[in-house]
């Protein structure tokens, strides 16, 4: 059964590339905003990673990553924040809640699958 992938994104490109580079080996939830996408979660969802975009209409992604890891639900749900701001490390040190991981636009599909694969494997380890 695939793993399931939230898709967070508002740019019709960036959704076209992910689901082509993305869609053989996973499960992909594609949400507009960071409003459809909580309450995609809240209906009782529960993928196994989201991928968000950091500039959305409403409630960017900063916004949606801090409701997120403020959640007792969600906050283990590993996040990939994809931007196409110059200044990546910046945003990332400036947000108060975090990202596992942050990959600029354009980015390496390549690049972008063996992060995911890092993710998933780091979530499903047991505790010790």
């Amino acid at each position: 059964m695939k793993k399931e992938i939230l898709i967070v994104d508002d740019e019709i490109s960036i959704l076209k590339l992910l689901n082509f580079v993305l869609s053989k080996d996973y499960k992909l939830v594609i949400k507009n905003s960071g409003v459809e996408a909580i309450s995609w979660l809240e209906e009782g969802n529960d993928p196994a990673l989201i991928i968000s975009d950091l500039h959305m209409p409403y409630f960017d992604g900063t916004s949606f990553i801090h409701n997120l890891k403020v959640s007792g639900y969600y906050r283990d749900i590993p996040v990939i924040l994809l931007s196409g701001n110059d200044d990546l490390q910046g945003v990332a040190d400036s947000m108060s809640r975090k990202a596992e991981a942050y990959i600029h636009k354009p980015f390496n599909p390549e690049a972008l699958k063996t992060e995911i694969t890092k993710l998933l494997s780091t979530r499903n380890k047991p505790a010790n």
